[in-house]
């Protein structure tokens, strides 16, 4: 995957969203896999929720591996490739983890916990250090490597979805041990790349899992972005957020990209529509069609001009009604529309794009760092890094503007 610009995107089904390996449903999956292959998007990131996968800390649901396998099957016959990513996690504003990785505590979390069957209280373990979790880990990896070794549709294998959302490693040194163990986990049972999804707070306060660390260890590197999230962007739908958060996770890492998330929430065009009182609860902004849709064809052109590995949406489709009152839509009303289809299984405007975009090659870059970054230290970045961020985001709109004027 790493010799061509791919168009991807991030995977959760329209009627089961996180609930979805529990709700298994094969007729489904092809469904959405068939319509995909039909929009020019070859590349899906799927998530194993680590409660599903894992319900005891020395346990891989065999039921779990044979639907993972059955989604296999089913990209292969439409000939999609899957990135599984692993201990999900952090997803779309909440925490997912099992009952044996939480552990008493009455400490305010800034994110919802959801294990069971609902919200509960208490705090994640340190997934980083206790070597009985780590072990576990290690194990279903080494399931999941194994059940799937040699597939013709796995492509690559992500660590965990922006897991400094759950827990943040206590040092350095940790973070790259965590990172070092899975790694070699997932070597030693394919030869398939491996990586780790990290995002832009990452990059804003130093998280001990940034991109240098990730470096060190996996084949290439990821980001997440979304300016809307973001107190330092010019406006909450600038584009040129995307390109400079790439090219910034390159410069550090030293290793290439690929823009893994990036996506806009749409106003519905189909009922049930958002009411007054919930468009005045809204997180984030949510734009028209049409907007979104010239959002991802200027961010497809700039993230191709700017060297990434691929862009990959989020996500795949806006969910359901029925699944509203369900944690995470019911505490993010905007989560429910960021999909390149609507609820019925319509395209979107911006589902057009990636079938007109479809063709696009790499666009090979030398090692150098673009002339805008020329006067800054990597190793110096995250002796203040929110700071160093608004700088450097600064330089680059100046480069820009520089650039049009000539």
């Amino acid at each position: 995957m790493l010799n061509n610009f791919t168009l991807g995107v991030n995977y959760w089904p329209i009627n089961k969203a996180m609930y979805w390996w529990r709700n298994f449903d094969a007729q489904e999956v092809r469904r959405d896999f068939a319509r995909l292959s039909q929009y020019n998007i070859k590349y899906i990131r799927i998530f194993l929720t680590w409660e599903d996968f894992q319900p005891e800390a020395q346990v891989i649901s065999p039921l779990m591996l044979d639907y993972l396998k059955n989604t296999a099957d089913l990209a292969a016959t439409y000939k999609l490739k899957l990135m599984p990513t692993f201990f999900c996690g952090h997803m779309s504003g909440a925490n997912w983890m099992p009952k044996w990785m939480i552990e008493p505590s009455s400490a305010p979390s800034r994110f919802p916990l959801y294990s069971g069957n609902g919200i509960t209280k208490g705090q994640i373990k340190n997934f980083y250090k206790a070597e009985e979790i780590l072990a576990a880990q290690v194990l279903q990896i080494s399931k999941v490597c194994r059940s799937l070794k040699n597939h013709p549709a796995v492509c690559a294998y992500d660590l965990g979805n922006e897991s400094s959302n759950c827990y943040v490693p206590s040092s350095c040194a940790q973070g790259q041990n965590w990172l070092k163990l899975l790694t070699d986990a997932v070597r030693e049972n394919t030869n398939l790349p491996v990586t780790y999804g990290i995002h832009a707070e990452d990059l804003e306060e130093n998280r001990n899992i940034g991109p240098l660390e990730v470096a060190k260890y996996c084949d290439f590197v990821v980001m997440h972005a979304y300016p809307f999230y973001l107190s330092w962007t010019d406006n909450p739908f600038d584009v040129w957020v995307l390109p400079f958060l790439g090219t910034i996770t390159k410069w550090l890492a030293g290793k290439p990209v690929l823009l893994q998330e990036f996506g806009a929430p749409s106003i519905p065009t189909i009922p049930p529509y958002l009411s007054e009182e919930e468009k005045k609860q809204l997180k984030c902004p949510i734009w028209t069609e049409r907007e979104v849709k010239e959002y991802y064809t200027t961010s497809l052109s700039l993230l191709h001009e700017a060297g990434m590995l691929g862009a990959w949406a989020w996500c795949y489709g806006d969910y359901a009604p029925h699944l509203w009152n369900k944690t995470p839509l019911k505490q993010n009303y905007h989560e429910r529309y960021f999909g390149l289809f609507r609820s019925d299984g319509s395209p979107k405007l911006a589902a057009q794009v990636f079938k007109d975009r479809g063709k696009l090659g790499v666009k090979h870059i030398d090692g150098e760092s673009p002339t805008w970054l020329r006067d800054f230290k990597p190793d110096e970045f995250y002796f203040n890094p929110l700071k160093n961020l608004q700088i450097l985001y600064q330089t680059y709109k100046k480069y820009l503007q520089n650039k049009e004027k000539k």
